[in-house]
């Protein structure tokens, strides 16, 4: 693959910053442990099966640990997580050190104070670049809290009071 002529990597972060995604948190259990990262490049794909994608980078070191399971929960974070996203995606720390989280249905750990969860099971992964393209199975689901979901937009969350963005 080859980029389009007249682009760069500043370029194209900046146009590609203009479209807001919500943020989730993806967890899992690597033997007992839970393990987790912020995850902005998730959506639906398909509603018959149900089916969601994600796409984690491939210098994870996170991702390997979900991927030997073989599956995960989506934890879809308000605008009230801000923090969460934060910490989940920060690199060589134990990112559920004092986070309390309860089991999923099957065991996945879940989020408190979510807007909903998705309880997943890994069915298919493609290489795409610096990242790689994950397709889960939707096992089961959940509503959660009532709010507004957390947004990433301009390389940072979206604040809802201020009408603007804030370091993320």
């Amino acid at each position: 693959m080859t980029k389009p002529a007249g682009t760069d990597a500043h370029d194209y972060k900046a146009v590609l910053g203009r479209f807001c995604t919500g943020v989730t948190v993806i967890t899992s259990l690597d033997e007992g442990e839970p393990v987790g990262f912020t995850c902005q490049a998730f959506t639906a794909l398909s509603m018959e099966p149900p089916l969601v994608l994600l796409c984690p980078q491939k210098t994870s070191t996170t991702w390997p640990r979900i991927r030997r399971a073989g599956r995960l929960a989506v934890n879809m974070l308000s605008d009230r997580q801000r923090e969460t996203g934060r910490r989940f995606a920060r690199t060589g720390v134990d990112r559920f050190s004092g986070v309390e989280w309860h089991p999923s249905p099957s065991g996945m750990p879940l989020l408190p104070g979510t807007l909903a969860w998705l309880e997943c099971h890994v069915v298919e992964e493609i290489d795409a670049g610096d990242h790689t393209i994950v397709v889960a199975s939707v096992d089961d689901l959940a509503t959660g809290q009532a709010g507004h979901p957390l947004l990433f937009f301009q390389g940072r969350f979206l604040d809802y009071d201020l009408k603007e963005a804030v370091s993320a």
